[in-house]
């Protein structure tokens, strides 16, 4: 007479049950928590589990329906609601930008202070023989 098995064939499937309960809930959380699109066929894929399964645990399906409305009801965004940035961040990197902008707009008028006063030494230092020379012997611009 052969042993009897069920005991641990009904614990074996049991176990397999929970096991992909919990690979296909812990996918439904990862996808919402990433900003993904929530919905079957990426909850199926994600677990490895398949779409008519899902169908048929009746917490999970109205999980994921649940989410599945909350998604067209809600303005379209790529970046996840706990990583937008509040609007006192905004501001200060605002702030940050624009005082960066007044400091290398300074900086930009004292290097053309610096050039105009080295352009005026190096032609107040040049020899106006040469400089005469030199405008008569130009190939492109001659006398007229």
């Amino acid at each position: 007479m052969p042993a009897d098995n069920t005991t641990h064939l009904v614990a074996a499937a049991q176990r397999r049950h929970e096991l992909t309960r919990s690979k296909a809930i812990q996918a439904l959380r990862e996808l919402e928590h990433a900003g993904s699109p929530v919905n079957f066929q990426t909850i199926a894929a994600a677990a490895g589990v398949s779409r008519s399964w899902l169908y048929t645990q009746p917490d999970i399906k109205s999980e994921i329906q649940r989410l599945r409305e909350a998604a067209r009801e809600a303005p379209t965004s790529t970046v996840p609601v706990a990583q937008k940035a509040s609007d006192t961040s905004l501001l200060r990197r605002l702030e940050t930008a624009n005082q960066r902008n007044r400091e290398l707009a300074a900086e930009n008028q004292q290097l053309r202070r610096q050039l105009a006063r080295a352009l005026g030494d190096q032609r107040a230092t040049r020899d106006p023989a040469t400089t005469s020379s030199r405008r008569h012997a130009s190939a492109t611009i001659g006398p007229c």
